[in-house]
């Protein structure tokens, strides 16, 4: 199949709850029409930015179908159908190739520390159950489980996975899932600090968290790259990385955020969901939101 839709810039799309703690979804279609505007290729859509473990499975529908309206057909939509369960994966899985999403997405079962045959045939659920292409996600650090080469593997030889959001930190995985897998798969970059590091390591997109609060700059760096622009990707990785700092040093990175997508792009994102921690909008977000508009400034004064 052509994979050109998957290569790119994605947003984890963070979830907007208004002041009742309720999906906010005319917030969400507001904020994924400004990503398209932005330049990014697509979103990802209830992953561990979007706090799918703390939605409920309607809340999770409501959220795709929402998400896919403000899509429409030229803007990639993947899907995080990932639950502790194959049965409720598998409701979810349906439901989006239902309403027509590009692709689908799962982390291993959570919480049961499963063994690697038991991860396979979670997956394999999910996968047997839509025509839907399927992108693994490896986040070792919430999961637990660590994707073994040979699993990973056998995976990549299913025509239906088409690709893995590989958030695991050490780039050295990158080279290894692309020697296994080959060329005709997408690799994507899943930690934000070393986009430039994943790609020059084997990935062909990125899907990261912290993208919302700055995808002009991710869609820059990326465009530095494809242009073999080393040093000024380095340049711009070093500025990312720095607000990417400051995000972390909030009480709550997924409330920061938030707080500064709300800054930026005048959309009232809300706070988390408890149990992550609330974010005031304080002088500090306006400080973090006030350097990265200075870094697109820049970088359009240079175009």
């Amino acid at each position: 199949m052509d994979l050109s839709k998957f290569r790119g810039i994605f947003v984890a799309l963070n979830a907007i709850y208004d002041e009742n703690d309720c999906i906010n979804l005319e917030a969400t279609k507001e904020l994924v029409k400004i990503y398209r505007e932005k330049g990014v290729k697509g979103v990802y859509v209830c992953g561990s930015t979007g706090e799918g473990f703390l939605l409920s499975a309607e809340e999770r529908m409501q959220i795709a179908e929402a998400v896919k309206e403000a899509a429409g057909n030229d803007f990639t939509v993947i899907v995080h159908v990932g639950c502790a369960s194959s049965k409720e994966s598998i409701i979810l899985a349906r439901h989006s190739e239902k309403i027509g999403v590009d692709a689908i997405s799962a982390v291993p079962s959570v919480y049961y520390r499963l063994p690697a045959k038991s991860v396979e045939m979670h997956w394999n659920a999910i996968i047997d159950s839509t025509d839907l292409p399927f992108i693994i996600y490896n986040i070792p650090q919430l999961t637990s489980f660590t994707l073994p080469y040979d699993l990973f593997e056998r995976m990549a030889k299913n025509p239906k996975v088409i690709g893995i959001k590989n958030s695991e930190e050490p780039v050295y995985n990158m080279e290894r899932f692309r020697t296994i897998a080959g060329n005709d798969f997408i690799i994507f970059n899943g930690s934000d600090e070393q986009y430039l590091g994943g790609r020059l390591m084997g990935a062909d997109a990125g899907i990261g968290g912290t993208y919302g609060t700055m995808p002009e700059l991710f869609v820059q760096l990326d465009k530095y790259i494809c242009n073999g622009e080393i040093e000024k990707a380095k340049e711009l990785q070093y500025k990312i990385n720095d607000i990417i700092f400051d995000l972390l040093s909030c009480d709550s990175l997924y409330g920061a955020a938030k707080q500064v997508i709300s800054v930026r792009f005048n959309i009232d994102a809300g706070q988390p969901r408890s149990p992550f921690l609330p974010v005031k909008c304080d002088e500090k977000i306006y400080a973090i939101a006030d350097k990265i508009e200075k870094a697109v400034a820049e970088i359009n004064s240079n175009a």
